[in-house]
């Protein structure tokens, strides 16, 4: 009997160890089986890291393009620097250029020559002469303008006839000299005026140079009443 009782007892161990090795083999075979689900849907695993990765590296990309373009957009000093430097480069060559060589009004002397009548027409010489220490130059057309003895002007200013300026370089005391011309006031029968002085602008001046008129009435208004300026030739008209 009391073998009987050990073999009953060995047996059930046995099957106890059978059924407890049944249950490890379960959970193996389950654990086998569970891996590769996990595999199979952690297939997006990559891809989600991936994404997470590209994630902060296009953020990173988005934002360093966006520092240096706001940067340039914020330089006003910049556009304004190349603004100032190329206007102030301009105005100081243009004045530089201006005052090399022409000559001002405070440089001449203005007469009023011997007139040279024909053909009913009266051809006065409108003398500059250089009378400063240097050399300089005058280019074009003088202004002209009859005045009274107030100062006011009498009549319209002389027109210009046609002709091509040239420059005339007038050395300390050279002269140029261009035409003052006007019908007779007899023969045109135009309302006249006696100026008192005659006021000459040399070329590209604004000052003017006054001269007695001493030749009598010139036309001011009506028929052929127009008073005409040739352009500056070099020498005093004689």
């Amino acid at each position: 009997m009391a073998y009987s009782s050990r073999s009953a007892q060995r047996g059930a161990l046995l099957a106890g160890a059978i059924a407890v090795l049944g249950l490890l083999t379960g959970c193996g075979n389950q654990h086998d089986q569970a891996g590769p689900a996990k595999t199979d849907s952690g297939t997006a695993a990559p891809a989600t890291e991936t994404s997470k990765d590209s994630s902060p590296g296009a953020g990173t990309a988005a934002s360093s393009p966006a520092g240096p373009a706001s940067s340039a957009a914020a330089r006003p000093s910049g556009s304004s620097g190349a603004g100032t430097g190329a206007g102030t480069g301009t105005g100081t060559g243009g004045k530089t250029g201006a005052t090399s060589t022409r000559c001002h009004t405070s440089e001449l002397g203005a007469a009023v020559g011997r007139n040279d009548p024909g053909a009913g027409q009266e051809n006065f010489p409108v003398v500059l002469t250089n009378k400063s220490s240097r050399t300089c130059t005058l280019r074009g057309y003088p202004g002209a303008a009859f005045v009274s003895a107030s100062g006011s002007q009498l009549g319209p200013d002389p027109r210009r006839e046609s002709g091509s300026p040239v420059t005339i370089t007038l050395k300390p005391g050279q002269s140029a000299w261009a035409g003052l011309t006007f019908s007779n006031p007899e023969i045109s029968e135009a309302k006249t005026a006696t100026p008192a002085a005659l006021l000459v602008t040399p070329p590209d001046e604004r000052d003017q140079l006054k001269v007695a008129w001493t030749a009598g009435a010139v036309p001011v208004s009506g028929n052929s009443s127009a008073v005409s300026l040739t352009v500056l030739r070099p020498g005093s008209g004689v």
